[in-house]
């Protein structure tokens, strides 16, 4: 008996061992550089890990620091009354005059999200280093270096706590007293250091008054500090403490020294003066200092051990709802990088692409919180003062692809901190359109940050018309607010948050729609983001009017707002209005070339393959355009992704997974999962040469963006499992070389979470759980039974099923 429980015990262990390290990226040298480093963080910490032997390298970053100060509110007083001229240009046909026009309807540009610093560990290391090994184990959300010189073995333990909101570092040789190093700060901002108790490093700074976009070039002094109004800029107070060590520690202003150990335990706390969106970060701050303060003192008192296994249950609770296998995840006994070279140059590797789909989950828990602040271009992690495209929230695809993963992948609570910047943003945005447009209601254009910024950017007339004017931001950000009671029920939600929010979209959508010569509703001056035209005279351009874009945006927000309308049983007029107008807007249009059109009129494009492919939010993320519903404009869109191509930047490729997987394509979204985790090394923003992944997972636009990533786990969800058609279809667009899988905990519309098991790409068994009862619909590839005393009945389209569920209810499914 006893051998026999051990040999269970053993194969436990081994299974255990075995999904610990298919959770794990690992790798057998340092990070040469940050696309190499290692994400951590607790939704307000972060920090990039290089794992170097001798000069370990720590960038840091609190999700707070931002440059700036609140918005002003009407930057362009005399935008209002260009808008006439412009709408009149653009309806004389006269394009040109309409765009250069359409330069006096821009603001200011958004500020930028800001580094804390560096941490540098300086090892006194006595001989050669051997045995390398550096990983992050996303199952328990910690990092970890460990190496050999000599006989002695020296490890390194990261993480950063959501309870105890501190990092913990925690270093140790197998020797005793090898351990010796210096802990020393470097910030890109101006900083007082100083000592402060016993071994206690205190670092104080504060965030630019104003930080210029990295493209702008033409001002002398492109990062300010000084703010004579006393308003701007985010004060910071970052404390580095010994918590514990066997060794001889002191403390100067220079750095806190480490000698004759064995271990040592390092307690990082940071503390903002941010205190909220439109109050000013200094003259109205918080106290940086006693927030940093209070967490560290609620901390020193506690193990580490403690603090690291209340870290990992609150990390798991979110992480460990979702479970993924493909063809049984093979094991690939190789480090990352040297994975990604393989499977880049061919090689199968289902386990990769189930640990990316995995990481994309991982980054989403480290960097956005509940009660926190939404992620950025960057999440969190970011080490420039001037950061590409100012790692703001970009808001026509970026910031909304951070998030079409959320209820998906079990994540619904992790979707707030857009949802509550949605309504700051409804606020800043009821200024804009009536000091831009003199219209009612909301909106955002096409950047905004931690102030809400909500105007057209491009610094008053600087900025091309064909991304700075682009004004469906607001509309498209309520589709979340939609998204997010569709996967929950949450009725108090939808009547309380969603719905004024998106009601007030909707209205300022009513007041910027304007009839064409042909009785339709239209848009004007209309863009489709950063995309450029050729007329019928051979003219260049960038603003006409109904853009497809515009127009599927528009009929997406009042398709929600009128069935949200619906659901609560209110507002029955203005649900009848909208219901008129939607049948007045500009419909989708087939182009010559058999393409779904991207203009008003059906014009070539400047550039063919260029990377946004805008006028398909139809088909995703919204549901005007389907397979099942409107096969004649599937085509068109498919005909449109064949024209565009599958080259692009790594979120415009993110995106296509997504289009092709809503077509039911599975063999061509597989493709470009393949093409997206194509490793690269390059730097800067040349992001002509396409995109990628790094040797970290992080998704090369280039630069890094961590929208791709996202984009990717939202990809292969589509790819499995789809809800936007009024039914639950699994396996939609399953692709040969996945044909045998099991995913549990993925979530649908309707308050449902679905395990699927398949085989042969037919489903084994399928697992429901309802979470507010109702008609269950699904359609499956293979026909399946339903255990129990509920019944299937034929729906009545798509050759679907349906089964009545109440609330709390399991229902399993299994193929005849």
């Amino acid at each position: 008996m006893k051998k026999t429980y051990f040999v269970f015990a053993l194969l436990l262990s081994s299974v255990s061992s075995f999904a610990q390290k298919n959770l794990t990226l690992w790798y057998k040298q340092p990070a040469r550089n940050w696309n190499e480093a290692l994400p951590i963080g607790n939704g307000r910490i972060g920090a990039m890990i290089f794992g170097r032997p001798s000069n370990e390298l720590i960038q840091l970053n609190e999700q707070t620091l931002w440059s700036g100060k609140p918005i002003n509110p009407n930057p362009n007083p005399e935008a209002p009354k260009y808008l006439q001229q412009v709408r009149e240009a653009l309806f004389n046909e006269d394009y040109k005059k309409g765009e250069q026009l359409t330069h006096k309807l821009q603001g200011l540009y958004s500020e930028a999200y800001q580094p804390l610093g560096d941490l540098l560990l300086k090892q006194d290391l006595k001989g050669e280093v051997s045995n390398y090994y550096r990983d992050l184990n996303i199952a328990e959300a910690t990092a970890s270096t460990r190496f050999k010189v000599g006989d002695t073995e020296f490890t390194r333990e990261f993480f950063v706590s959501a309870p105890a909101q501190v990092m913990v570092i925690r270093l140790k040789a197998s020797t005793k007293g090898a351990l010796n190093f210096t802990a020393s700060t470097t910030s890109p901002h101006p900083v007082q250091n100083s000592v402060l108790g016993v071994n206690e490093l205190v670092v104080r700074g504060k965030t630019p008054a104003h930080a210029d976009p990295n493209y702008v070039g033409y001002n002398a002094v492109p990062v300010i500090y000084k703010d004579s109004t006393g308003c701007g800029g985010v004060r910071f107070d970052w404390r580095i403490k010994v918590k514990s060590t066997d060794g001889k520690a002191t403390t100067t202003a220079e750095g806190i020294t480490i000698s004759d150990a064995s271990e040592a335990v390092l307690i990082i706390s940071v503390g903002s003066s941010f205190n909220g969106f439109d109050k000013c970060p200094d003259s109205d701050g918080k106290d940086e200092k006693a927030i940093a303060d209070k967490y560290l003192k609620a901390a020193l008192p506690l193990s580490v051990d403690a603090i690291k296994k209340a870290h990992i249950a609150d990390y798991q609770k979110y992480f460990k709802r979702v479970s993924f296998s493909l063809n049984g995840n093979p094991a690939v006994d190789l480090p990352t990088d040297e994975r990604l070279i393989q499977y880049a140059n061919g090689a199968k590797d289902s386990a990769l692409e189930s640990l990316y789909f995995q990481f994309g989950r991982y980054l989403l828990i480290s960097c956005s919180r509940p009660d926190g602040i939404p992620a950025n271009l960057q999440g969190i992690w970011n080490n420039s003062v001037r950061p590409p495209w100012s790692s703001n929230f970009t808001t026509n695809i970026n910031t909304q692809m951070n998030y079409w993963m959320v209820e998906m992948c079990n994540l619904s609570e992790l979707h707030t901190p857009l949802l509550k910047w949605i309504g700051y943003m409804a606020k800043t945005g009821k200024e804009t359109t009536k000091n831009f447009y003199n219209a009612r209601g909301w909106t955002v254009h096409h950047n905004s940050d931690i102030w809400a910024l909500s105007n057209p950017v491009g610094d008053k007339g600087k900025g091309s018309p064909s991304w700075a004017n682009w004004a469906m931001g607001g509309a498209w950000l309520s589709q979340h607010l939609w998204e997010h009671y569709a996967f929950t029920g949450d009725k108090n939600y939808l009547q309380n948050t969603a719905y004024p929010l998106m009601k007030g979209a909707a209205i300022f959508c009513e007041d910027w729609l304007v009839e064409d010569k042909n009785g339709y509703l239209v848009t004007a001056p209309s863009t489709s983001p950063e995309n450029v035209f050729i007329t019928e005279k051979g003219e260049k351009g960038s603003v006409s009017i109904a853009s497809t874009m515009d127009m599927g945006i528009i009929w997406d927000l009042f398709t929600n707002t009128i069935e949200a309308s619906e659901k609560l049983g209110i507002d029955a007029d203005f649900r009848k209005e909208l219901i008129a107008k939607k049948a007045k807007l500009f419909p989708l249009h087939i182009g010559k070339k058999g393409n779904l059109q991207e203009w008003y009129k059906d014009w070539e494009d400047v550039e063919p393959q260029h990377r946004h492919v805008s006028h398909l939010f139809a088909l995703h993320p919204s549901r005007q355009i389907s397979p099942l519903r409107t096969p004649e404009f599937a085509n068109a869109a498919k005909k449109t992704l064949e024209i565009r191509g599958d080259d692009g930047t790594g979120w415009s490729k993110s995106w296509k997974i997504n289009f092709w997987a809503r077509l039911h394509d599975g063999n061509h979204a597989y493709k470009l999962v393949r093409e997206l985790l194509k490793l690269t090394g390059m730097e800067g923003t040349n992001y002509n040469k396409g995109g990628g992944t790094y040797p970290n997972l992080f998704c090369a636009h280039p630069p890094f963006q961590i929208d791709g990533n996202f984009g990717g786990t939202s990809g292969i969800s589509e790819m499995i499992i789809q809800s936007q058609d009024g039914l639950i279809n699994i396996l939609p667009a399953i692709p040969d070389d996945w044909q045998d899988g099991e995913i549990k905990g993925m979530k649908a519309r309707g308050g449902f979470e679905v395990d699927i098991t398949w085989k042969n790409k037919q489903v084994t068994q399928l697992v429901i759980r309802s979470s507010i009862g109702g008609i269950c619909s699904i359609k499956t590839p293979n026909q399946l039974k339903l255990a129990g005393k509920s019944t299937l009945k034929k729906a009545k389209a798509f050759d679907a099923y349906d089964f009545q569920t109440t609330k709390g209810g399991v229902y399993v499914l299994n193929s005849l």
